[in-house]
């Protein structure tokens, strides 16, 4: 916190520095000693001593360098996401304003952020820094048209909403527009993550805020800016782009939502002005590392390189998968490879069979070929890198019939099938057509249901007449231990059953995905986040 205040203290002192780009005022007067206040062009309260260097916090904000033509709304919009705005006062000849927020812990949140990310009005960096006044008294009748914006958001902001956020009627922030974005994607072929969104909107201002979720089978996401302007420059540069080629279409509005209260920071939803927040029920924690990163408004991600949106390389994609999939990444490249090499394989009983079903969990395999000359070698083609990356993060150093897996992206660009009329011994399998493939359906909720492997697996398409004693039989009798099962309260075609290993639940999944249960359904096996 000194470090912040410091650093604005001594912009303020020496009005040319850096952090100022330029004076502080347009008057000689650049200490601002006594500084009149115009409202509406009338002399209003004389505002004294902004000269003071203690930089005490204060929940009164000075904001300087505002674009001439900026709003009352895009002002307050910046106090938004950090708490109530309960005060505004526009300095239009100077280009400045005070904002009074309810809290001085509000303030404190707010000069924190933005000292770390500059805030941007209509493309131009604004200051902010603590006012020495502790409250904001202004003459209404002088302030009218403010005061009117202020009190059309804090009416419904006190309207209590869903997400515990504020609406506006659009003729409450006309002219401008929601800082937040509702986000739906269409033909999402790969997964689209939180990181990966984040990555895309940060190109168009500071994202302050992120909320997914699926509904109507659809995955959606709200995204806060701290500023209207750039999530409206944001939906005119991506409204109907794809994010990866000719799939994952971006599909953007306004909310009438203008403040997101988001609860936790995981996978799910993420405010990055709160790096304290819990990771909440059932998620890992955040490390104190990424938490830190989160307030310096960076992406948890570590790819080389910029992402350019709509062209995000496969192996940034898989990179952000991987990355909500909580799996470290040891590097990202050769993006565009398809073909994995698995080697250290239990010859005597590894089958292409097997290795479809296994790798199946993260891709679509196409072709299996194990090494005539090596037989404890394989090499798998997936339908895409994205995929192939995402298999060799979950897989590679996983036990499979007693034996640690090495998983790595190989040379070969396709698995060559054997020349017509040559017997390779069942060796290399091609599962193009396979009815097995767990990606193919655009938007399959699959795609949100990728996990590493774990002890825990969740079993789908289980019939009525399948109890939980004869499921228990069947996982046993692949030669592990069943320590726990459960039905889903509100869905008994699906539980969750947990074996004494990840090695063991391995075995199982291999041994039993599409096992027929009888009155044609077959089990679906995955490995789940949950334990029971």
């Amino acid at each position: 916190m000194d470090g912040i205040v410091t650093e604005v203290a001594v912009g303020v002192k020496r009005g040319s520095d850096e952090l100022l780009s330029g004076s502080v005022l347009s008057s000689p007067n650049s200490n601002m000693s006594s500084m009149v206040v115009t409202a509406n062009g009338n002399d209003s309260k004389k505002f004294k001593g902004e000269d003071k260097m203690d930089g005490a916090p204060s929940r009164v904000l000075h904001i300087r360098k505002l674009p001439g033509e900026v709003t009352e709304t895009e002002v307050i919009a910046l106090g938004l996401p950090f708490g109530k705005v309960t005060n505004i006062l526009m300095l239009k000849g100077k280009n400045q304003a005070f904002l009074e927020l309810a809290t001085e812990e509000a303030a404190i949140t707010m000069v924190n952020y933005y000292s770390a990310v500059t805030p941007h009005l209509r493309n131009q960096p604004i200051y902010i820094q603590y006012s020495n006044h502790k409250e904001l008294k202004t003459d209404n009748t002088l302030n009218q048209r403010a005061q009117a914006v202020l009190q059309a958001v804090t009416a419904v902001q006190t309207a209590n909403t869903p997400l515990s956020g504020t609406t506006v009627s659009e003729s409450a922030v006309t002219p401008a527009q929601s800082p937040v974005l509702r986000i739906i994607i269409d033909n999402m072929y790969y997964p689209v993550t939180l990181d990966v969104l984040h990555q895309i909107f940060s190109k168009f201002g500071a994202v302050l805020k992120i909320i997914t979720f699926t509904k109507n089978n659809q995955f959606q996401a709200l995204l806060q800016y701290g500023d209207p302007v750039n999530a409206q420059q944001a939906k005119l540069a991506l409204d109907g782009q794809n994010i990866y080629n000719a799939c994952c279409t971006l599909r953007i509005d306004f909310s009438k939502l203008v403040n997101l209260n988001v609860k936790y920071n995981n996978d799910k939803s993420r405010d990055y002005t709160r790096p304290d927040l819990p990771s909440g029920d059932g998620q890992p924690a955040l490390d104190p590392a990424i938490a830190a990163a989160f307030a310096k408004e960076t992406s948890l991600l570590a790819v080389p390189g910029a992402l350019s949106p709509l062209a995000i390389p496969n192996a940034a994609a898989a990179a952000a998968a991987a990355a909500a999939g909580r799996v470290g990444m040891p590097g990202v490249s050769a993006g565009g490879n398809t073909v994995l090499l698995v080697s250290n394989l239990n010859e005597e009983m590894v089958t292409p069979q097997s290795l479809f079903t296994l790798f199946g969990v993260y891709g679509d395999v196409q072709r299996v070929k194990i090494l005539y000359n090596k037989k404890d070698s394989a090499l798998i083609q997936m339908a895409d890198g994205n995929q192939s990356q995402l298999a060799m993060n979950h897989l590679n150093g996983q036990k499979m019939y007693g034996k640690i897996i090495r998983v790595t992206l190989s040379k070969h660009q396709t698995v060559q099938l054997p020349r017509e009329g040559l017997d390779d011994q069942g060796l290399t399998k091609d599962f193009g057509n396979s009815p097995l493939h767990r990606f193919k359906k655009p938007g399959s909720k699959n795609f949100q249901n990728i996990f590493p492997p774990s002890a825990t697996l969740h079993l789908s398409n289980i019939p009525p007449s399948v109890a939980e004693e004869d499921l228990r039989t069947l996982f046993a009798n692949t030669g592990g231990t069943v320590k726990a099962f459960k039905f889903f309260q509100r869905d008994h075609k699906m539980a969750l059953l947990q074996m004494a290993t990840v090695e063991e639940a391995i075995q199982a999944l291999i041994d039993l995905h599409n096992y027929n249960l009888g009155e044609n359904h077959h089990l679906r096996v995955s490995f789940s986040k949950s334990t029971i």
